[in-house]
């Protein structure tokens, strides 16, 4: 691919329609058609000049508009169906995301497991896509801006008359006296115009920096997504919530478990009817409205790293009242109140029992998060767990289950020893039901008690990627400012033989511009030059 050598003497890229220096058409196309196309001043781009190897191939189909475009419809419709059923995120914790989809949604809930959408925004797939957008934006804004700049760059004053001729805005005066182009040029640099001479010829141009506007847009969008990418990088974002019981400690999610929280006491005030009377409208229709809920809690860092299983070693980092919109704040990280459980079941007591005589032959407390799997009564009797089922109910197939690891309805297969009955006997006990599979039992679980705890609900939080999306935005909505408010004029004032040549061009706003030339030739014996596409339309 050879450059082209213009008449005037400039060199062109090859590909190149009108000549940068002059404006001379080079393409035998474009002197067919009445005005010029000068959205990219007639240069040459590499999509347009090149395809023959694999990454010319490449870079042409990611500068094309159109696949970019649709790159985006394809984001924004996968955004859209990741809005239709929850993310995994904020499903409950304690069931598989794939059974929890099937369950409560059926096959639509399956078919949108199996296609990955229940993790959507961090999907490798839905990445991929973030990250083509990114490289259509740069290859489209690389394609363009760079020949646009050296096109504008190389302009010279003087111009070829072909160009001229095909302006939108054209005219030609005739035995026009040389002060009046003295009293334009005045004109022109008192409407802010930067104003070009050469050999009697005049270029008057402003505004050009308006015309990467739509670049600057897309380096804005270009942070923006990366912000976005950012985002699946471990640590670089979190969003995550946790249950915490009072007086547990537990590891805070998404912190590389290296920070645990501990739960001292859980706080509810309610509002009172009798002494907020402000609120006693409102307080007479519902039964409780809290006033505040707050966990009392302690933030450890953990010492070292230990071995799996270990149990770590950890080190105060300070108290904290955690309150709805008052977040505990440590390391980029913010721990926020959002929700609250009373009295959810933590301990169940039982006693084995005579059935016939109700004599006690020992008690004991089952912890429902952490069950022993047997408990040792003494003398020759003890209990031992062969099932639990934290949230208990019947399968379809009449099979004991459970709905989820919290236990809102437990229940249990004990195996009951004793000296009489050394192969023991098996009992299904739950809530309000006691089944003997195996006949009458002598011996039964005899329930004595309950034990609850509060329950705060926990939402952890940290964003390292919001720098990102903020200077892509701030620079995104520059890049809108400039290309809309701003526009390029530019005009050409040229002494052909005698005549006086006037050609004018914007990037939009041609009545502006217009309006513009007319003030620029006031004063003057000058003739309006006619906008050629609106004479065209009338012929």
């Amino acid at each position: 691919m050879k450059d082209v050598k213009c008449e005037c003497g400039h060199v062109n890229p090859h590909g190149t329609v009108l000549c940068e220096a002059c404006g001379k058409i080079l393409d035998e196309q474009e002197k067919e058609k009445q005005l010029l196309d000068m959205r990219y001043e007639g240069s040459a781009r590499r999509s347009q000049t090149y395809n023959k190897t694999i990454i010319d191939k490449i870079w042409n189909f990611f500068s094309s508009v159109k696949v970019g475009v649709w790159l985006i419809i394809v984001t924004l419709i996968a955004s859209a169906v990741g809005t239709i059923l929850p993310q995994e995120m904020y499903i409950p914790p304690t069931i598989a995301a794939d059974e929890y989809y099937q369950q409560q949604y059926g096959w639509v809930g399956k078919l949108y497991y199996q296609l990955g959408f229940e993790n959507l925004y961090s999907s490798w797939w839905y990445m991929l896509l973030i990250a083509m957008i990114g490289v259509s934006l740069v290859i489209c804004s690389l394609d363009r801006v760079v020949p646009l700049y050296k096109a504008l760059k190389a302009q010279n004053v003087t111009r070829h008359e072909g160009f001229l001729r095909r302006q939108r805005i054209f005219g030609v005066n005739k035995g026009v006296n040389v002060t009046e182009l003295s009293v334009i040029k005045e004109h022109l640099k008192a409407r802010r115009y930067h104003v070009r001479e050469d050999n009697g010829d005049l270029l008057a141009e402003k505004g050009r920096f308006s015309r990467w506007g739509p670049y600057v847009n897309h380096v804005g969008l270009i942070i923006f997504l990366l912000g976005c990418l950012l985002r699946s990088i471990p640590g670089m974002y979190v969003d995550k919530t946790m249950w915490l019981r009072e007086g547990e400690t537990a590891v805070i999610p998404g912190t590389n478990e290296q920070y645990y929280l501990k739960n001292d006491k859980f706080i509810l005030q309610l509002y009172d009817k009798n002494k907020d009377k402000t609120y006693e409208s409102a307080l007479s229709k519902v039964n409780q409205v809290a006033k505040n809920y707050q966990s009392n809690v302690v933030l450890y860092k953990r010492v070292g790293q230990g071995l799996p299983g270990e149990k770590p070693d950890l080190k105060k980092e300070q108290a904290f009242k955690i309150r709805v919109n008052q977040p505990l704040t440590f390391n980029g990280y913010s721990v926020f109140q959002v929700d609250y459980k009373l009295d959810e079941l933590n301990a169940m007591s039982f006693s084995l029992t005579n059935k016939k005589t109700s004599q006690s032959y020992g008690d004991l407390k089952i912890n429902l998060y952490d069950p022993k799997t047997k408990y040792d009564l003494g003398k020759g009797y003890s209990v031992e767990i062969l099932s639990y089922f934290p949230d208990f109910e019947f399968s379809k197939s009449g099979e004991p289950t459970t709905k989820s690891r919290i236990p809102n309805n437990p229940a249990f297969v004990f195996r009951m020893f004793s000296p009489d009955k050394p192969k023991g006997e098996t009992s299904f006990v739950a809530i309000k039901q006691t089944i003997e599979p195996f006949g009458n039992n002598e011996y039964k679980m005899s329930f004595r008690g309950i034990e609850t705890k509060n329950v705060s609900g926990l939402t952890i939080r940290k964003d390292s990627t919001l720098w990102a999306i903020i200077i892509g935005g701030i620079i995104f909505m520059i890049g809108v400012i400039q290309g809309a408010y701003w526009n390029h004029r530019r005009i050409w004032i040229q002494n052909k033989n005698g005549d006086v040549w006037i050609a004018g061009h914007t990037n939009k706003n041609w009545y502006g511009l217009k309006r513009e030339i007319e003030t620029v030739l006031s004063d003057t014996k000058l003739n309006m030059p006619e906008d050629q596409l609106q004479t065209e339309k009338m012929d």
